[in-house]
């Protein structure tokens, strides 16, 4: 790696190039940043951010103009206003003006909507938020990772996502996962000592690398880089903002290359009739463009915008946050839930109980070895600042002051951290004669493991405490042999020991979880426990709270089963306990390839694998960085019930989603099949291009009161999917049944009016207007008759106001500038049996249609970015502004490499 040239904004903010940090000795390096190991004042901290900006990569703001482009983007709405131009040109200045205007207005209401949308989404970024340990002042603060900078001191813990490009000051049993920047599978163990200048990026050793994951041990380092200047933010910038497709997206996408097929050939048809009947060219192309663009439901995006807006704020008062808007839509698909079982299903509020000495009675020895053998962050006075649950439980016991007194005896010389692989920890401590001795702390059954001998009164002891439901650590030690100062432990050493005693923590059943379990099974979702706990405790929750735990499965169990038997497992059990992050993930990669959507809600280092190998992660605001950031939704709250209620909302935004999507395709294309005939049959153009654009303008705008709708109790059930055979299938239905009565009238219009082509005009747009505006009405819901679900007013206020504003229109003084003349009152007498027969026909059809409803498979594929792009959400800000110092700076110094 070569050296970069710096710039005078670099110096200012005092940073170094990652090659040279890597390279460079620590007291070295810390003058160069003008830091301590003791990190930054809050007065440089602030300084600092002024100027290298915040250690962002990404912005949530929203942006009109983006906005604006994506609603300008469409083909045929660029085609059509070319053509209107040219009519103008061509002296049609009139009917160009008109189009203009109902353009105009059309793609005004889509990005008015749209952009309400996107605040949204900016307002929902404000709410989540990443920290990490950072010591400033000289002591450690918990510091959003937006505003870390270089010479910041953090603190790396086991499970955190490495906030920035980091030289490393102190490391034990430091191991990171990097394969989200380097590609490479296994952690990779660290260490403080310098590497050789010009090391590969793979070979930093010496750094823990922004994006990375810290997956055992814990560390110190010094910040040399951040947001778009480090490693992982340049590849982050790379991608760009747009994040890969979720289902919804890609069946948005399916649906809407449908159309343009559709469009296509009816367009082109249209075209090349009028054409051969010798009309002129200009108006034939603004007619069959105009057919064009009213067979596409143009304000669908505005309709799923408004959609998810809206329930992105009614998800927000229930204390739901999703990442993106469109998250929305994949919890309303979820078939299965796997979850965690802390705070979930219990209150989450992890309490020290009291602790037993080997013969199953209470000592106070347990406790100060388990605060000796501990990895929590505690600072001056014995604050505890963070760490583990079950350590910080620990150091908040009862008497916990008494057992302080006698830890000032001993110092620690080495520590092997945690990791869940072995489900232990261990510590070397010497006391003040010089004595050592080592400390093991873990999961009974690892700890029971090593020991030489356990008393029948221990092993009693334990299960009495399973029985009862709580959770258990073992404690255990052993006489160390003196030897160097410096020693390193290895798991070997966790051998021949002796049982000290044990901790007994308390987490009791969360009073809602009984309740909750019970709406979700009654949305179809089936729950599933995965634990690291013990198989008994968990069990004895599980009938505590009502949910069945069928065959209890434990990770050596899903060990022995390969993948064509799993998934069997899979179905006859409800709890898999002591299984590893890896167990979790494949448990879920099997479910998934069952067929069914699968969502896996957990908060801790360990749930990571899980949450990116779901269709839909769920976790929490107090979760784990790398849990937050693996996670898709984020609960305020951790309770099931809020869980619900996100589902709820994501299947209620797609069934009136779908009803806009059925309701608009059908009608469309059944007034775009009659316009077809009517070119045909007729010696005129049967509805001018203007009045198809303003017709297709008020009947979407009307629409636009779909995502207020109520949704039958039936409808949410289940998941909804998108199935474009489906939507195919009821376009070319229910399409046709609106062209029989488009039709009738032209036949009565023609045969008893005897009606000249403004008549013509007139009469089909107001007959057109309320049959597929009235038929939401119908097909909004399942049931027949229609009238037994009840749609919502706003709905019903949107849709009437249309109709009349389609039949006073022609009575207006505009009516005469836009073709339109006065209809006769008898028309109206027809129109109204009409529209009777009509809603009555579809009624009928509807039975017919629905008798069987189709099934959707499940079909989630996963882009390369997804998981990049998930781990980028730490990284992010809603000021743009402040990102572009970082991105330009990040651009120069890869063009001077």
């Amino acid at each position: 790696m070569r050296v970069a040239t710096t710039t005078a904004a670099d110096h200012a903010a005092k940073t170094v190039d990652l090659g040279i940090a890597a390279s460079t000795e620590i007291d070295r390096l810390l003058t160069l940043l003008d830091t301590t190991g003791d990190g930054l004042t809050g007065a440089q901290a602030r300084t600092r951010l002024t100027v290298a900006g915040p250690n962002a990569v990404r912005t949530h703001r929203a942006r009109g103009l983006t906005v604006l482009v994506r609603q300008l983007r469409s083909p045929l709405l660029i085609l059509l206003a070319l053509t209107a131009a040219a009519s103008a040109m061509l002296g049609e200045s009139t009917d160009a003006l008109i189009i203009a205007v109902i353009l105009t207005a059309s793609v005004g209401l889509g990005f008015f909507n749209e952009y309400r949308a996107e605040k949204s989404a900016e307002a929902l970024h404000t709410r989540i938020r990443h920290s990490c340990l950072t010591w400033r002042d000289g002591h450690p603060k918990a510091v959003d990772v937006t505003e870390i900078v270089p010479g910041d001191v953090v603190e790396l813990q086991l499970g955190q996502v490495v906030p920035a490009d980091l030289r490393l000051l102190t490391a034990t049993g430091l191991e990171c996962e990097e394969s989200a920047l380097t590609g490479e599978s296994m952690p990779v163990a660290k260490s403080p000592e310098p590497v050789r200048a010009g090391a590969a990026l793979a070979d930093l050793t010496c750094c823990a690398l922004m994006g990375t994951v810290v997956s055992a041990g814990s560390g110190k380092g010094v910040v040399v880089a951040t947001g778009g200047r480090a490693e992982f933010g340049k590849i982050a910038l790379g991608l760009g903002q747009r994040h890969p497709d979720t289902e919804f997206q890609m069946g948005l996408t399916r649906f809407s290359l449908l159309l343009v097929r559709v469009a296509a050939v009816l367009t082109g048809t249209i075209f090349v009739v009028n054409l051969l009947l010798h009309r002129p060219v200009i108006d034939a192309l603004l007619f069959s463009l105009a057919i064009a663009v009213g067979i596409s439901p143009q304000l669908l995006p505005a309709v799923v915008s408004t959609s998810l807006a809206a329930g992105t704020r009614r998800l927000a008062e229930l204390k739901v946050l999703v990442k993106r808007l469109i998250c929305i839509e994949d919890l309303g698909d979820i078939d299965v839930l796997f979850t965690d079982k802390t705070g979930t299903l219990t209150e989450g509020r992890i309490g020290f109980m009291r602790s037993l000495g080997p013969d199953g009675h209470a000592a106070d020895g347990p406790l100060a070895l388990g605060l000796l053998c501990n990895e929590a962050i505690v600072g001056s006075g014995g604050r505890v600042a963070g760490g583990n649950p079950l350590d910080v439980a620990l150091w908040q016991a009862p008497g916990v002051e008494t057992a302080m007194a006698s830890l000032t005896a001993y110092r620690r010389l080495a520590v092997l951290p945690f990791d869940h692989e072995r489900r232990a920890m261990s510590v070397l401590v010497e006391d003040t004669n010089g004595h050592r001795t080592l400390v093991t702390k873990g999961a009974p059954e690892a700890v029971l493991a090593r020991c030489a001998g356990v008393p029948a009164t221990a092993r009693a002891a334990l299960a009495a405490e399973f029985a009862a439901g709580n959770r258990v650590v073992a404690v255990a030690g052993r006489p160390f042999p003196i030897g160097p100062e410096q020693v390193q432990l290895t798991p070997a050493d966790e051998r021949d020991l002796v049982l000290d005693g044990l901790l007994v923590f308390l987490d009791p059943p969360k009073s809602t979880a009984a309740g909750a379990l019970k709406r979700l099974a009654g949305l179809g979702i089936s729950v599933k426990v995965l634990t690291g706990d013990n198989p008994v405790v968990a069990a004895k929750l599980c009938t505590d709270i009502g949910l069945a735990p069928g065959r209890v499965l434990t990770g050596e169990d899903v060990d022995a089963a390969d993948d064509d038997h799993l998934p069997a497992l899979i179905d006859q059990a409800t709890v898999f306990a002591r299984v590893s992050p890896e167990h979790k993930a494949r448990i879920i990669r099997a479910q998934r390839r069952g067929g069914l959507d699968v969502a896996f809600m957990g908060d801790g280092v360990n749930d990571a694998l899980a949450l990116h190998a779901a269709d839909v992660g769920v976790s929490v605001d107090s979760a784990t960085d790398v849990a937050k950031d693996a996670a898709d939704v984020l609960l305020l709250e951790k309770d099931l019930n809020v869980l619900a209620d996100g589902v709820l909302e994501g299947r209620r935004i797609f069934a009136n989603t779908m009803k806009y999507v059925l309701m608009g395709t059908s009608s469309n294309f059944g007034n775009m099949v009659s316009a077809a005939g009517a070119s045909l049959l007729l010696g005129f153009l049967p509805m001018l291009p203007a009045q198809i654009l303003l017709n297709n303008l008020l009947y979407d705008t009307g629409q636009l009161a779909i995502p207020t709708d109520n949704v039958d109790p039936e409808q949410l059930a289940r998941p909804s999917r998108w199935d474009v055979k489906l939507i195919r299938r009821f376009m070319l239905f229910f399409g046709p049944l609106s062209s029989l009565f488009d039709f009738a009238t032209f036949a009565l219009v023609l045969g008893v009016f005897h009606a000249g082509p403004e008549l013509f005009r007139t009469s089909w747009f107001v007959e057109s207007l309320a049959t597929q505006a009235l038929v939401i009405f119908v097909i909004r819901t399942r049931r027949t008759p229609s009238f037994h679900s009840r749609p919502s007013v706003p709905l019903l206020l949107a849709t009437l106001g249309v109709i009349v504003i389609g039949v006073v229109l022609p009575f207006t003084p505009v009516a005469q500038t836009l073709g339109f003349q006065p209809l006769p009152g008898a028309y109206f007498a027809a129109l109204a049996v009409m529209v009777l027969l009509y809603l009555g026909l579809i009624e009928l059809g509807k039975r017919w249609f629905y008798r069987e409803a189709p099934a959707v498979a499940a079909r989630r594929p996963r882009s390369t970015g997804r998981r990049t792009h998930r781990r980028a959400g730490p990284f992010t800000t809603v000021d743009v502004t402040t990102i572009q110092p970082s991105r330009s700076r990040a651009r120069r110094s890869a063009a001077r490499r």
